[in-house]
């Protein structure tokens, strides 16, 4: 059976005008039900894990901390991402978990991994400080400018 379909609209122009106009209106209408807020909600699994020790510098702490709670972040499932800022006397990691992983779970998780390397850690740093990171409130995007003959005058 070979029904064509364009040929038969052709001919009988008022239901394929009906079908048009009827899924027009479902459209529009399904549209504006939609849900929409301006600013969702949503948890970015983002954990911090900083540790300090004071009157150290930079190098010696990523090798003596940072190292060691990297590679121990790295063994947890989940982790899309890992970074690490050093300063004198403080190291932040931060580890950013895929969407899917719920934000407590990486929290303990984390914490698992921490109090597992604790030992290994010099006897001279403090207790690591491990916190999730709320992005909800944060910027989206920051923009910086710079201009070679910029100068301050008062």
């Amino acid at each position: 059976m070979n029904f064509n379909f364009s040929a038969w609209s052709i001919r009988n122009p008022i239901p394929a005008i009906l079908l048009f106009f009827v899924l027009l209106v479902v459209g529009i209408t399904s549209f504006n039900k939609l849900p929409i807020e301006q600013f969702p909600n949503i948890d970015v699994p983002i954990i911090a894990v900083t540790v300090a020790q004071s009157g150290s510098t930079p190098s010696e702490l990523e090798t003596q901390v940072t190292k060691i709670v990297e590679d121990a972040a790295a063994g947890i499932s989940g982790v899309k991402h890992m970074s690490s800022t050093l300063s004198d006397g403080s190291s932040v990691t931060a580890i950013e978990f895929r969407l899917e992983v719920p934000t407590q779970k990486a929290l303990q998780d984390v914490k698992d991994a921490v109090a597992r390397i604790r030992g290994n850690l010099p006897a001279g740093v403090d207790e690591p400080i491990i916190q999730s990171v709320d992005v909800e409130g944060q910027a989206i995007q920051t923009y910086a400018v710079k201009a070679p003959g910029m100068t301050l005058e008062q």
